[in-house]
């Protein structure tokens, strides 16, 4: 896919955010993954938020403390509010885009009601259709989160995605698929490059760069596939970024000016990596 224009693209900011973990062995995170001698291979939750042309997109909006309770997760902070530690009010957000509709990444929107959601059409009919009725596929979504999604479409704040889509000039979504029948990656354009929010395309850098899926998939031929085209989509490895490795908040530096309760927990993506 390439949307590239003959004008100049701008050149966005763009930042992940952690707000939660999980503390999990390593087997865990990958099929067939089993160590008799396994070790700790902790998760990091995040969102993501791409600033410039005098707009501001959430990529994901995460989960509450509820959420965290009720899954054995460690909440760290509510997304929304820390997104302040970044100049940024929730009123500030024009665009949400879902990269799919598990509870991590999906709830949360009814703090954004003036918010439009962008997602793709075929992660709702999933969400929504016959494969719910089966315990293995839903266990990860939150119904609550999916009817918030529902009822915007009812509101008319909802933009379907139909596969590769334009939602800006340098901001573009892809359909991947594997992890969820509609999960879709985010494509942006910084001042290094292209850069991809890979999300659940690869929860870890190991998953994709190993080629060693997680267990958590619908289809695992289109979440293979789709490792390819994250490659193709981005600027070079160094412009992928996984949905839920902790090493991402080692790699990148952090924006200037954050509160110190921020301090080692957002990073700017749109720099460079520092190691």
């Amino acid at each position: 896919m390439s949307m590239r224009q003959n004008t100049p693209l701008p050149a966005y900011e763009v930042y992940a955010l952690r707000y939660a973990a999980h503390d999990r062995p390593r087997r865990d995170n990958f099929i067939a993954g089993s160590d008799p001698h396994d070790a700790s291979m902790p998760m990091d939750y995040f969102v993501w938020v791409i600033r410039g042309q005098g707009a501001v997109w959430l990529v994901d909006t995460g989960f509450n403390a509820a959420m965290a309770q009720r899954r054995a997760r460690q909440f760290l902070r509510c997304p929304i509010v820390s997104l302040a530690g970044l100049g940024i009010a929730p009123d500030d957000i024009g665009h949400v885009i879902v990269t799919h509709l598990h509870y991590d990444h999906a709830g949360n929107l009814d703090l954004l009601p003036k918010a439009r959601i962008h997602i793709q059409q075929r992660e709702l009919h999933y969400a929504t259709g016959c494969q719910m009725c089966k315990p293995l596929f839903r266990a990860a979504f939150a119904v609550e989160d999916v009817v918030q999604v529902v009822k915007g479409v009812y509101a008319d704040r909802v933009s379907f995605c139909h596969g590769d889509t334009p939602i800006a000039p340098g901001i573009e979504t892809a359909l991947i698929g594997g992890h969820t029948d509609g999960l879709q990656v985010v494509r942006v354009h910084t001042q290094r490059g292209w850069v991809v929010l890979a999300s659940d395309a690869s929860h870890y850098y190991e998953n994709m760069d190993a080629e060693m899926p997680y267990p958590i998939v619908f289809h695992v031929g289109d979440m293979v596939a789709g490792w390819d085209k994250v490659r193709a989509l981005a600027d070079s490895a160094q412009h992928v970024v996984p949905g839920h490795d902790p090493d991402v908040l080692r790699r990148y530096p952090a924006p200037p000016g954050l509160p110190q309760h921020l301090i080692g927990e957002a990073v700017s993506l749109h720099e460079a990596p520092v190691r």
